[in-house]
């Protein structure tokens, strides 16, 4: 998969091997709300795939066409096999760059594909380093790969983005929000780059009317049952993937990895790519 111009990304992301919000640092300090100012969006984005079996011809070859009798002093030689292809040669070691979940869990989505979902927080300062690579990644899987997020949901700071998060999401769906990777910067920037944390309802309501979603649409949505629900099944994926710091991804709910394993966020990258290649080989 092509990762084009990701080497200058990762070089400002900095170092990144050991990166991650582990789930046992203490919760962030709530902060007093910062009204999100009354900026255009664009200056809130800114700051950041029969053989049909050949039948089979019998030639009849009269006498005369036949091939002359080899000389006894010919050497016969046998017919030699098809030199098999070597099996594919995998890079990165289980228990090393990356852990298998024994048994295999369940996924967001149905079988049909193989499904890398990556958990993250809003707050997490890697999260918001890997974002723009990740995307980029992303954007470029083969059709049987599908990429999902997953936010972490250990404390309520986390619950109330998760729920920021799911309320987005199916705003997006019914094409209330238009641009969903825009509103998803946004959402960074607000809280890495403006200071405002969104621990509020209230503050959160203000960053959706940014981008033209009314009290009664944000007010219905934030408190339905389809968002709850989704966060129930966040928060029970999380449990079963043993998850325990962001960003964590999971391949096909079989194999878990992060920045730290593969030895930072340009090696992830590959190390999804291989995982990918495994499970498409099965």
């Amino acid at each position: 998969m092509k990762l084009n111009n990701l080497l200058p990304l990762c070089l400002l992301a900095g170092v990144l091997a050991a990166a991650g919000c582990s789930r046992e640092e203490p919760a962030p300090v709530v902060e007093e709300d910062v009204p999100a100012l009354d900026v255009p969006a664009e200056d809130a984005v800114a700051a950041d795939e029969p053989t049909e079996e050949a039948e089979e011809v019998v030639e009849v070859v009269e006498e005369s066409a036949a091939e002359p009798e080899a000389d006894a002093d010919e050497a016969i030689v046998l017919a030699q096999a098809e030199t098999p292809a070597p099996a594919t040669a995998f890079k990165y070691k289980e228990g090393v760059n990356y852990y298998r979940l024994v048994p295999a869990q369940p996924t967001i989505g149905g079988a049909d594909k193989i499904e890398v979902a990556e958990f993250f927080w809003y707050g997490c300062p890697h999260c918001y380093d890997l974002e723009p690579i990740i995307t980029e990644w992303a954007a470029d899987l083969p059709p049987n790969v599908r990429f999902v997020y997953v936010p972490a949901v250990w404390n309520q700071i986390l619950k109330i983005h998760a729920q920021l998060y799911y309320t987005q999401e199916v705003l997006v769906r019914n094409g209330v929000i238009k641009d969903d990777q825009e509103f998803r910067r946004a959402v960074f920037s607000e809280y890495h780059q403006r200071g405002n944390r969104l621990v509020s309802e209230d503050a959160i309501k203000r960053l959706f009317a940014r981008y033209g979603v009314s009290d009664e649409e944000f007010t219905s949505t934030w408190g339905s049952f389809e968002v709850a629900q989704k966060m129930r099944v966040a928060e029970d994926l999380t449990r079963r993937y043993e998850v325990q710091s962001v960003p964590t991804v999971v391949v096909n709910g079989k194999y878990r990895t992060g920045a730290a394993e593969a030895g930072g966020h340009l090696q992830l990258m590959n190390v999804l790519d291989e995982l990918i290649a495994r499970e498409s080989a099965r």
